[in-house]
């Protein structure tokens, strides 16, 4: 039987993410913006027969949202351009029931484009959320309302400049005013909205671009909207309806988006959807409930340390700007995560492996520091470690583990020894896994043993210390 060059990579294992897949997981952590006429009707959910005039910001300023969110670390925006209560808030062709029938800019206004513009201005990834359910238009639950649908996304992914995400609502059907009917309308969630050709839309129109929905077809809902992924979260998963049938945007056994499936037929990983406060909406009333700075420390570590994306609301107020509390939030975040993360003592360790496949993937590759290098072992091993030899004692809080996901998802379990005592184990590693110490250790010498379903690929191996001595 012939043998594998040690210079050849390892062959795939099981579901691979696509190139617009790997580049969503280098941004990690991301914003919602949520502002509507339920801004101004203190509402979560409009009922879809607010007057347009009610939307009308006495401040607007999207670069103060943009720059509080960009203070953050957040690098990108999805913009809800339509929620539920169907006011557009771009001026579209589709209906009048739109931000030209506000009196904000003089009926001249389109929000959509000062955010796009802003974002791109301050280096922000721009994305959008559509509602499919509109409770206003007194076509939905019909065919043609479908084909409005379209043409509303096709205005957003041809006005706008690089769209990076396309955000599908699981929230369809129920009651509304839909032209003056006032009544409620049910819809087959899994057929009425035709959703395999409006995704091919959305890769024509920008390929680029990942659609988001409870069954992807590139990233999904982690089940819950708190914030966080399971303990285990494997970045495959096969979506199932809720009676066992077909899976559609708001008809899946949701919680189990909480932990994929362990080789799931489809690479879609877990967006970590939450807001900054207790609704998605500003209310006066939450002013003084917006999450604060350890809060979102500890979401951080629950879903981008678990393999998914934050992606973190922050709803403007009446003004049209980020409240003070938000950005006083966002601040002391941002400033975290840039300095945590900084320093990695990896990088001055010697480190060595139980069993290499090579030069070319050595256990140096681990702590390179680059993200498109990584040690691997030979074929047919699956069991290894990787040592990290300090030379001297070093103080650290948090351990950092990135597989080689362009080959797919391998690690089983991972057992982490300080000094040859473990201290921490653990499942499901993915594009990224952190481990965070209750409370900091001090060690020379830091050993990580992995089990894997095939040949093992690290990409990074980081130690870091994310918290100043008191």
């Amino acid at each position: 039987m012939m043998m594998a060059s040690p210079d050849i990579a390892p062959a795939p294992y099981g579901a691979l993410p696509s190139a617009r897949q790997l580049a969503w997981h280098q941004l990690e952590t991301y914003a919602f913006i949520h502002f509507s006429p339920n801004t101004f009707t203190d509402k979560e959910w409009g009922y879809g027969d607010e007057d347009p005039a009610i939307f009308n910001p006495t401040d607007f300023d999207a670069n103060q949202i943009v720059e509080s969110i960009r203070a953050g670390g957040l690098k990108g925006i999805i913009l809800v351009c339509k929620h539920h209560d169907g006011l557009c808030l771009w001026p579209t062709q589709t209906t009048d029931h739109n931000i030209s029938r506000s009196p904000w800019r003089n009926g001249k206004g389109d929000l959509v484009r000062e955010i796009s513009d802003a974002c791109r201005r301050h280096g922000m990834k721009f994305g959008v959320y559509l509602s499919p359910w509109d409770r206003n238009n007194a076509h939905y639950g019909k065919p043609e309302y479908v084909d409005i649908y379209r043409k509303q996304l096709t205005e957003l992914l041809t006005h706008y400049g690089p769209i990076f995400e396309v955000w599908h609502d699981g929230a369809n059907g129920g009651d509304g005013f839909y032209g003056g009917a006032r009544e409620s309308r049910q819809i087959d969630r899994r057929s009425y909205y035709g959703w395999p050709e409006t995704w091919n839309l959305v890769r024509k129109l920008q390929p680029n671009a990942v659609i988001f929905s409870d069954v992807g077809p590139d990233i999904r809902w982690v089940g819950n909207e708190s914030g966080f992924a399971a303990e285990t979260s494997w970045a495959t998963y096969d979506p199932v309806g809720e009676d066992g049938t077909l899976a559609a945007p708001g008809f899946t056994r949701y919680a189990e988006g909480e932990t994929g499936h362990r080789n799931g037929t489809h690479w879609l990983p877990a967006e970590c959807d939450v807001s900054i406060r207790p609704g998605w909406f500003w209310h006066a009333a939450e002013d003084d409930k917006v999450r604060s700075v350890e809060n979102l420390k500890d979401l951080y570590y629950k879903s981008v340390g678990r393999g998914g994306s934050f992606l973190l609301n922050v709803p403007p107020d009446r003004r049209g700007r980020v409240h003070d509390q938000d950005v006083a939030s966002l601040r002391g975040f941002g400033n975290w995560l840039k300095s945590a993360f900084a320093q990695d003592l990896a990088r001055g360790a010697k480190v060595s492996a139980s069993d290499t496949r090579g030069a070319t993937f050595a256990a140096s590759r681990s702590t390179d520091g680059k993200a498109d290098t990584y040690f691997a072992t030979p074929d047919g091993v699956t069991t290894a470690t990787l040592t990290l030899d300090f030379g001297h004692p070093v103080t650290l809080d948090t351990i950092r583990i990135r597989e080689a996901i362009v080959l797919g998802q391998r690690i089983d379990t991972f057992k982490i020894s300080a000094d040859g005592d473990e201290v921490a184990s653990g499942t499901s590693v993915g594009s990224c896994r952190l481990v965070k110490f209750a409370k900091p250790i001090t060690t020379a010498r830091l050993t990580v043993q992995f089990t894997a379903s095939a040949p093992i690929t690290i990409s990074e191996l980081g130690v870091f210390r994310t918290e100043s001595p008191n």
